[in-house]
């Protein structure tokens, strides 16, 4: 950040008072801008047996498999913004969506949110950032084409809990190494 979005002025890194950390201060107005974590909503869309999956039609990860999920939008809720990135990547809607885990990536600011939910029937097609969604079993999906690794890690995550049948919801980080 280089000018303020207030009144046009420069803006210095610097510490304010009574803060602990380092911010985006305009030197003219004193505003302060403050920058803060995105919130990644998602959903595991799952029916029988299976997961649906997105092969992402835009950048990063362009080509990889991924579950539908995207950034959260003002003036929506987690989970309203869960049940659009379903809709948006894979024309899918799911029914008793539950809560199932947060991951959180400091390292670049962001958290990821998902949602576990039923599809109302295999009825799904691509949207716009996808090129194909399908429907894998466990032992079918691409684990080498995942794009990222919040979704691989909710991935395993579910089918061990699939396994016995309990879906606490559950809480993860990714660190840099």
């Amino acid at each position: 950040m280089k000018y303020c979005s207030s009144c046009g002025g420069d803006i210095t890194r610097r510490i304010p008072e009574g803060d602990d950390r380092h911010r985006h201060i305009c030197d003219g107005c004193e505003t302060i801008h403050y920058q803060n974590p995105c919130i990644i909503a998602g959903c595991i869309p799952v029916y029988q047996n299976q997961v649906l999956l997105c092969r992402r039609a835009i950048e990063p990860a362009y080509g990889y498999w991924t579950l539908p999920a995207g950034f959260m939008e003002n003036g929506e809720t987690i989970l309203e913004g869960a049940v659009r990135e379903c809709v948006e990547e894979a024309n899918a809607h799911l029914h008793s969506l539950e809560l199932y885990s947060m991951i959180d990536i400091p390292h670049i600011n962001q958290v990821y949110v998902f949602f576990r939910g039923e599809l109302e029937k295999p009825d799904f097609s691509p949207g716009i950032e996808s090129l194909e969604v399908e429907l894998f079993e466990e032992h079918q999906i691409p684990w080498q084409e995942i794009a990222f690794p919040s979704v691989k890690k909710t991935l395993k995550q579910f089918f061990k809990d699939r396994e016995t049948g309990a879906f606490p919801v559950r809480t993860d980080a990714i660190r840099r190494k």
